[in-house]
């Protein structure tokens, strides 16, 4: 079989293989499975649905960071923090196929601001254990993070690391900031877009679907009840980019409806991962963060790039 490439990016990312050939020959592969062997289709389909990908990309070391190891229900978590122990924690999260470490734009600034910052890999990523993982492994590895070196005063994440902190708050999680940047809000609809990419039939969708709830003992449309967060009081604020081809910007605006407190800021040409890099995002995100009067733009840029001529 041609060899394929999962994509470095959230749950609701769609597994991205290389060329029309090899997608051709997945889909041809898994529709012939679907039909001769649906339990065999499931648990190939089970496997790339819940295996991220190893991120190659090294950056630059946090100065002076403390490596933890923390115990969650998911296995041993790789922790970082930085800045002083008794000030006031901004946890980072990554996303699908990342590591805590992409997130270390943001590290300098916040503790410039006087905060203390924390970032993991997830489970099944970098240096923490594991190999498979989903959404609620994440949560509960936020709680473990959350119980030892919390509490937080806010949380920043990116794509499913973004869903997590949400699901996480959800559940009792405590912040008094939140930033989701490029947040998908349904896993189901992503299991859809996946069933589809990968050619599986119907009864294999629902296998699949069957399996992965049994897996993590969470039903998915329960995962999915995004109409919960208006419960919450927590001010957000929400990065999205219009033309992200991994989450679409209606993502956040679905999610963006349910928060009482919430702001979308709409940016241009970032795409779903130079977002996390992108200067102005990282500034006005400080801002929000250390200061609950700061003016916040709507766009980033505040014009669409390339300008319209006069």
């Amino acid at each position: 079989m041609t060899a394929l490439a999962i994509p470095s990016n959230q749950f609701s990312t769609i597994v991205r293989f290389i060329g029309a050939a090899t997608r051709f020959l997945m889909r041809t592969y898994f529709h012939c499975l679907s039909r001769l062997h649906p339990e065999g289709a499931q648990r190939q389909a089970e496997r790339l649905f819940t295996t991220p990908p190893r991120h190659a990309r090294r950056y630059p070391a946090v100065a002076a960071a403390q490596r933890l190891t923390i115990l969650s229900e998911a296995g041993h978590l790789a922790v970082w923090q930085a800045g002083p122990e008794n000030a006031p924690a901004v946890l980072l999260v990554h996303g699908w196929g990342g590591i805590g470490a992409q997130l270390g734009g943001f590290v300098p600034p916040l503790l410039a601001q006087g905060f203390r910052v924390v970032w993991l890999d997830l489970p099944g990523h970098g240096e923490s254990d594991g190999r498979q993982t989903a959404l609620p492994d994440m949560v509960r590895a936020l709680q473990a993070v959350a119980a030892t070196c919390g509490p937080f005063h806010a949380a920043i994440g990116h794509s499913i690391g973004a869903a997590a902190i949400a699901l996480a708050m959800r559940g009792g999680l405590s912040l008094k900031r939140m930033v989701l940047i490029g947040a998908p809000a349904s896993l189901s609809d992503y299991m859809r877009s996946f069933a589809r990419l990968l050619g599986i039939s119907s009864e294999v969708r629902e296998r699949l679907r069957l399996g992965i709830e049994r897996r993590y003992g969470s039903k998915l449309d329960e995962l999915d009840r995004i109409e919960d967060l208006c419960r919450l009081e927590t001010p957000a604020l929400l990065f999205h980019d219009g033309e992200d081809r991994q989450v679409p910007f209606v993502h956040s605006q679905r999610i963006a409806g349910h928060l009482r407190r919430s702001q979308l800021v709409r940016t241009h040409g970032l795409g779903h991962y130079r977002i996390v890099r992108d200067a102005s995002v990282i500034a006005t995100t400080t801002r929000f963060i250390a200061d609950a009067g700061a003016r916040l733009p709507e766009c980033i840029p505040e014009l669409p790039l390339p300008a319209p001529l006069m």
